[in-house]
């Protein structure tokens, strides 16, 4: 049997390597351009924090206050003057609507953001800090009128745009509202003079006693000058009709303040009684008591809604003011001098605030209760004021009683602009404060011929754009009050400021809403390694690696990241 003989089959071919698995390489992953995958890209912003956004005066509050939380607090004045020449002075009597505002009261409690702004401007009134001298003089000649708040501020921000600036003042001294309308237990005397000097040091040419006569005197600043800026203010009393306002018994509580914070106080008899519910009548009413009287506050309003900040409310209670709440005058009754020595018997009822139809929004309506009566020796009515508006007849166009301007103090006559309480209801010392800077800069562009800047919009961040978890939870810093009856012997300041170290530690609690704080977050958390810091400050996202995961957004403890969906 012959053997049978099997095929060899040829020698293979040798086979191709198979390929390297990624996670075996060692080589880089930025062949894999996984950007494709996303539907929306990160984005580095710097957006405005609700405080800036409810700041009258438009301070950058984020920026002067991580500067603080470093100790720079040269830098942090340098910032926060800005906006703001009077920052120990804002510390101290502002009503803060940043602070109701604040993100950070949605996890604790509000930044107290007036009392750092009064430590940082304490601190430069201690240290003697001076704002840099103006650049070379401008050609142009600026006249402003009035030397409160609003003249003040549109006057350093002129002067330290080199523009050349007349400040004419009705009075004997500057300060307008912040002199006459506040007292010194609130507002130290030595604050306000330090603050004052250091923007008349920057050249402002001051005249005091000018005052704005009438027309005749406007049109002749008009024609020497190639701007003027009116901060006139609100001088004229508001009356309840009926009442005879003799000056001696039925007085003007504006008045009253006045010749009280110029340490005049007429003398007035045991008890007084005080209409109104604003914080110029709580401010008559504190130093009626400081005076020695016996004080009652008559308000329309309800505690809860009086137009006063809660803490004068507070600080009065304490002085041992009365307060009659949600109650109004009926009548008012002069009579002989009886047992308790008092000549007037004010007959009073109890009554409600309800919603109405109209511009007033509400109306006061009795209730049924009795009525009531209150003896005093004097009557201060401090019920508001009005400016005085017979000087800007025929030049300028009026509301009933405003100044007609815009938002950047421009009126209808070229070349004059107005500010303050003569062009806005609001009667906040740092609304006009706010005013006189929009108002400068106004003048500042049209001296120019250029164009105001347009800041890009951006919305502002809310509470849940901040990773609360790197905030941790700490109390807000109270910088407390004196003694009730030290403050009534002496008539010292009220409230006190922080100390530095409490200072330092208020500012760490600042979110810093908005504005990066370079911590790498959103380089550490990246997955693909698609944020990088950038070699000009700040990050780079590679847009070939980010799949748009959001983690870097989800991790940045400031808001400062945001997700935009890109267009296809």
């Amino acid at each position: 049997m012959n053997a049978m003989r099997v095929a060899t089959p040829p020698a293979a071919a040798p086979a191709t390597p198979a390929p390297v698995p990624t996670t075996w390489t060692t080589g880089s992953t930025e062949v894999f351009r996984t950007g494709t995958w996303r539907h929306a890209l990160p984005r580095h912003l710097q957006a405005p924090a609700p405080c800036h956004q409810a700041c009258p005066l438009g301070g950058e509050i984020a920026e002067w206050m991580g500067l603080a939380r470093a100790g720079d607090w040269l830098g942090a004045w340098r910032v926060l003057t800005r906006h703001n020449p009077f920052p120990a002075i804002a510390g101290r009597i502002c009503h803060h609507p940043c602070e109701s505002a604040c993100n950070r009261g949605a996890w604790d409690e509000a930044l107290s953001i007036c009392k750092l702004e009064r430590f940082v401007g304490d601190e430069a009134i201690a240290q003697g800090w001076a704002f840099e001298p103006p650049p070379a003089a401008r050609a142009g000649h600026v006249a402003i009128v009035g030397g409160g708040p609003a003249g003040l501020s549109a006057a350093f921000q002129l002067r330290r745009r080199g523009w050349r600036v007349s400040l004419y003042e009705a009075g004997a001294q500057l300060g307008g509202l912040m002199r006459h309308g506040i007292p010194p237990y609130r507002l130290s005397r030595a604050v306000l003079d330090a603050e004052i000097a250091r923007i008349v040091a920057l050249g402002v040419e001051v005249h005091l006693q000018a005052p704005l006569s009438g027309p005749a005197d406007l049109q002749a600043l008009r024609a020497g000058h190639d701007a003027v800026f009116v901060a006139t203010g609100a001088a004229l009393p508001r009356r309840l009709p009926g009442l005879p306002y003799d000056g001696r018994r039925v007085l003007d509580g504006a008045a009253y303040l006045q010749a009280a914070s110029a340490g005049r106080a007429p003398a007035l008899g045991p008890a007084v009684v005080v209409i109104g519910g604003g914080s110029a009548a709580l401010d008559a009413a504190r130093s009626a008591r400081r005076a020695g009287h016996a004080v009652s506050i008559l308000a329309l309003e309800s505690r809860e809604a009086m137009p006063a900040q809660r803490e004068e409310v507070e600080e009065a209670l304490e002085e041992g003011i009365t307060l009659l709440d949600g109650a109004q005058l009926e009548r008012l009754e002069q009579v002989e001098a009886g047992a308790d020595g008092a000549a007037l018997r004010l007959h009073c009822r109890r009554v409600r605030h309800v919603p109405a139809a109209g511009r007033a929004g509400w109306r006061v309506e009795p209730l049924p209760e009795p009525g009531f009566v209150l003896a005093a020796d004097a009557l201060l009515v401090s019920i508001g004021q009005d400016p005085d508006l017979a000087p800007f007849a025929g030049v300028v166009a009026c509301q009933p009683t405003l100044l007609d301007s815009g938002r950047d103090g421009s009126t209808t006559t070229p070349g004059l602009w107005a500010g303050g309480d003569l062009a806005s209801a609001e009667r906040f010392a740092t609304t006009a404060v706010g005013m006189g800077r929009r108002a400068a800069l106004a003048i500042h562009h049209t001296l120019l011929g250029t164009a105001p800047p347009v800041a890009p919009y951006e919305e502002v961040v809310a509470p849940q754009a901040i990773a609360t978890w790197y905030h941790p939870h700490a109390p807000r810093a109270e910088a407390g009050r004196l003694d009730a009856a030290a403050r009534l012997a002496d008539g010292a300041e009220v409230q006190r400021g922080l100390g530095a170290a409490q200072a330092r530690a208020e500012a760490a609690r600042c979110f810093s809403c908005g504005h990066c704080i370079a911590c790498d977050n959103c380089v550490a958390y990246c997955p693909d390694l698609a944020v990088q810091p950038a070699d000009s400050g700040g990050y780079a996202v590679l847009a070939d690696y980010c799949k748009g995961c959001g983690l870097c957004v989800r991790e940045c403890p400031t808001g400062a990241l945001r997700m935009e969906e890109e267009a296809p």
